[in-house]
């Protein structure tokens, strides 16, 4: 028989039920989702929001390795691997994360440097000064698909795009780094976890792949 082991001290216990099935008791799956803009990143709808299961079928026990805040979009990595997820949601591991943001105004040299070096921000009501980041300006991205709805833009105010590597994810901490800043998110993409990207997916879209593959890119020893 198969030995189940359970990591109760994931994020959110009543969202990921997560075993560990030792002696390959079954094959497990590797996805990556685009998750849209307004989408839950759970498989429960609420309060009449749309949901995973809107735009996806998979098996009752494959889950989200992490979750995107309902406002925000991009890569999703979903998996009925439970050691991989514990692996990914664990503060003990790092994983590199980067995100397309498109924010107001145009940053400076000086907003750029306390982005890279730190900032402070509130998270769960007491001061936290984020880990070094890498912030790099892109101009306009091509391969960034059409938001529905678009931003509301204001006429007297620019916007420009960033790009932004964290290894740590305080809650809803890119919109408060550029907030600190002076410069409030209007659009927020995960565009990749280490080597994976959504580059090649669109909005809505689900793609299956390979364990070996997916290890490989998120430069993990099997």
């Amino acid at each position: 028989m198969c030995r189940e082991i359970y990591f109760p001290v994931l994020t959110n216990p009543s969202i990921y039920k997560v075993s560990l099935l030792r002696d390959f008791c079954f094959m497990h799956n590797y996805f990556l989702f685009y998750k849209p803009f307004q989408v839950l990143s759970t498989f429960t709808a609420s309060d009449g929001k749309k949901c995973l299961r809107d735009y996806i079928h998979v098996s009752k026990d494959v889950y989200a390795a992490g979750r995107l805040d309902y406002d925000s979009e991009g890569l999703m990595l979903l998996t009925n691997d439970g050691a991989l997820i514990h692996q990914l949601l664990h503060p003990g591991f790092h994983h590199f994360r980067t995100y397309y943001v498109q924010v107001e105004g145009v940053l400076n040299a000086a907003a750029l440097e306390s982005l890279c070096s730190g900032v402070s921000i509130r998270v769960d009501g007491k001061a936290y000064e984020t880990l070094p980041a890498k912030v790099v300006p892109i101009p306009n991205p091509t391969n960034v698909p059409e938001r529905n709805p678009p931003i509301r833009f204001r006429k007297t105010i620019p916007t420009s795009w960033l790009s932004i590597t964290l290894q740590e994810g305080k809650n809803r901490q890119v919109r408060k780094m550029t907030a600190a800043v002076g410069h409030p998110t209007l659009r927020l993409i995960r565009w990749s976890i280490e080597q994976i990207t959504v580059d090649q997916l669109e909005p809505g879209q689900l793609k299956e792949i390979s364990r070996s593959t997916l290890l490989k890119k998120l430069l993990i020893q099997p």
